[in-house]
């Protein structure tokens, strides 16, 4: 028994009448002979009758009252001697109420409150230190902050799957997950958290000034963020779809300026003396990434590119979403097209250090952001990128609902990626036999549509596979050099680039076998004069004239050297800037460049002869006004004299002769050669 209930229980024995039999009410429902009082206890204050004794128990104590300790082996001795005479199941019941109440230390200001209500006000307290305890310990185990949003989207998702099915076929085709936005999370997946991170995770929780962002992860090593001039303002709102654009304010617009003209000199020191005093111009990041990727710097280049993605998400507006699908960018405005070009750098970064799903989930971001237009054409890409992070479902799903209003088979990266989708399905065990078989015939019949359909694509393969076909299609006219040299240039752009990019998913020797039967099934076709072969020959002759805009774009970009080789001549003789590429003829031009004014020179030789010597050298001063010039015609002769000398003296004070070596040793202990 507590200190406090014994303190309770001697209140009210003090000069208290003994209540009647009627009025004691035990707690827990047991009627005994009433507790006798203590002989030898002190008068206290006058209690009212209570119907419960343990009422007493919780009822607020005076703080004025303080016992000794021979009072309270008194009051012990005399709880003791009254226990005795009530039955064994009161005292029993007693004790353990007591027991329930020891060390508890709060108040209950209301004296004629159930015993019920005290306990259970306990224990929600005490729950929730513990709740709030184990929470403290769960945040100090959790790695970053993505692992508590990836637990957050699984427990989403598993609510998706028990209501409606299958998750993917009820989001919208673009969609974008955050999680999967971050590198670091898959690699996780391949090589464990504790290699990826190592020591990051304490430096990357005393960065206090950095915001946290879905596109990129902040690193110390980047200058302090502040405001750059770039802002995100909604244009216009139609049918479900927000069309956003990027502006740039005055300050912003003069360093653009300055950018111009450090690309105009050619010199990339000009753009590093430019990003040190602005280390988030994203076209200066962009344009100094590539020279970096140019001299094999590729942690560089991967960290300037970053640097801009942060920059441009950093002026997001409020309303702007990485992930509905249904927030639209301009890329006809010079503003927008920094941030495409970002995203799609850094998703060629991602698939080189090995991140094809991370890889694809930018893929999707850049193709959401104008689907329609799809100014880099990333259609030429995704098929392969969802290969290689075996999402198979996705790029069969996007082929299927596609395929009606922008015919993906009429390109030969679709027309042969998505039956290899199909037959990587097909060789799933997990899957039932139904679903097998029917992958199988679906990959079979695809497959033999595309070698009809784009026979040029078939020579080149197997040749960057290291793979020699048998002495039948070698000999075939169908498979031969002449289907490569009859193709429009246009469609030799995508093949080369198709077969340069993905060839290596073909390598498989089960994808060789199974490739070879069909190109069989394709020559019984041909042999048997089909009439889709003959269609096939017509529609390639017809279509592929002359390849649009972006995917020049996109061939530049991705710097793929078999397509590269392809591109006509009005497009490689162009100059192609990095911060830039291929612009658009329709452009929207907010702003433009003011026009720089070239004063006539007219120095002398001599005087452009001191100025290649001395680039600060200048004879002549800037042009007077015209009332002033005549007047002033013979100080200017003389102060032209006066710097031609000071220069040539200065020129002179410069040079500086090269001393002969002095040798220590005249005489010399060796011998001449």
């Amino acid at each position: 028994m507590s200190r406090r209930a014994l303190r309770r229980l001697r209140g009210e024995q003090r000069g208290q009448e003994e209540p009647g039999l009627g009025e004691l009410r035990f707690a827990l429902g047991c009627q005994g002979p009433p507790a006798p009082a203590a002989p030898g206890a002190r008068h206290g204050p006058a209690r009212g009758a209570v119907s419960n004794r343990f009422e007493l128990i919780t009822a607020e104590e005076s703080e004025d009252e303080a016992l000794s300790r021979e009072e309270r082996v008194d009051t012990w001795v005399s709880v003791q001697d009254a226990a005795e005479g009530s039955s064994n199941r009161a005292v029993t019941e007693e004790a353990e109420c007591n027991r329930q109440r020891d060390g508890e230390e709060a108040e209950q200001p209301d004296q004629t409150a159930m015993l019920s209500n005290k306990p259970r006000k306990k224990k929600k307290k005490r729950k929730t230190r513990k709740t709030l305890a184990e929470e403290t310990l769960e945040d100090n185990d959790l790695e970053d902050i993505d692992s508590l949003l990836e637990k957050i989207e699984d427990t989403s998702g598993l609510w998706q799957q028990t209501q409606s099915g299958i998750i993917a076929d009820n989001r919208p085709l673009l969609y974008v997950e955050h999680r999967n936005l971050n590198p670091e999370n898959e690699l996780k997946r391949y090589f464990g958290a504790r290699t990826v991170l190592g020591d990051q995770r304490p430096r990357q929780r005393q960065r206090q000034h950095v915001r946290s962002t879905w596109l990129t992860v902040p690193k110390n090593t980047w200058p302090r963020y502040g405001k750059t001039g770039i802002t995100m303002q909604l244009v216009d709102t139609r049918r479900g779809i927000q069309y956003f654009t990027f502006e740039h304010h005055r300050e912003y617009q003069q360093v653009q300026f300055k950018f111009l003209d450090a690309v105009e000199s050619m010199d990339p020191n000009n753009i590093v003396l430019l990003l040190q005093m602005n280390p988030y111009h994203v076209d200066s990041l962009l344009q100094l990434s590539d020279v970096c990727r140019m001299q094999e710097d590729q942690d560089m280049a991967r960290d300037l590119i970053e640097r801009a993605l942060y920059s441009m998400e950093s002026a997001f507006h409020p309303v702007f979403s990485l992930t509905s699908g249904t927030c639209r960018l301009d890329y006809r405005r010079p503003e927008n097209r920094a941030f495409f070009l970002a995203l799609f750098k850094h998703l060629m970064f991602l698939e080189k250090r090995g991140c094809p799903r991370t890889a694809l989930e930018f893929c999707k971001l850049i193709l959401s952001l104008d689907p329609e237009n799809d100014p880099l054409c990333v259609l030429l890409l995704i098929d392969f990128l969802s290969l290689r992070a075996r999402e198979y479902t996705f790029l069969i799903r996007m082929f299927q609902e596609w395929e009606s209003h922008r015919n993906l088979s009429q390109l030969p990266n679709f027309a042969f990626s998505v039956p290899l989708a199909y037959f990587f399905l097909s060789q799933q065990e997990e899957r039932s036999e139904l679903e097998l078989s029917q992958a199988r015939e679906k990959a079979t019949e695809l497959i033999q549509l595309a070698l009809v359909m784009f026979p040029s694509v078939l020579m080149p393969l197997l040749d960057h596979c290291s793979v020699q076909p048998d002495a039948r299609v070698m000999n075939h006219s169908f498979f031969r050099l002449n289907a490569q040299i009859s193709q429009p240039p246009a469609l030799n752009q995508l093949t080369c680039l198709y077969v340069g990019r993905t060839h290596s998913l073909w390598k498989d020797p089960a994808v060789m076998a199974w490739l070879e039967t069909n190109v069989h099934e394709v020559l019984c076709m041909v042999d048997a004069q089909d009439p889709l072969v003959e269609e096939s020959e017509h529609k390639r002759k017809m279509r592929y004239q002359s390849a649009p805009r972006n995917i020049y774009r996109h061939i530049i970009l991705s710097e793929m050297k078999e397509a590269t080789a392809a591109l006509p001549l009005e497009v490689t003789s162009q100059p192609v800037m990095g911060f830039d590429p291929l612009p658009p003829l329709d452009s929207i031009v907010s702003y433009t460049r003011p026009e720089r004014t070239i004063h006539p020179s007219n120095e002398s030789t001599l005087s452009l002869f001191f100025r290649s010597l001395l680039p600060n050298f200048n004879l002549q001063e800037e042009l007077r006004p015209d009332g002033d010039e005549e007047a002033g015609a013979g100080q200017d002769l003389n102060q032209g004299v006066n710097r031609l000398m000071a220069a040539m003296r200065d020129m002179l004070a410069n040079i500086q002769f090269q001393e002969p070596p002095r040798d220590d040793n005249p005489e010399g202990d060796g011998e001449w050669d």
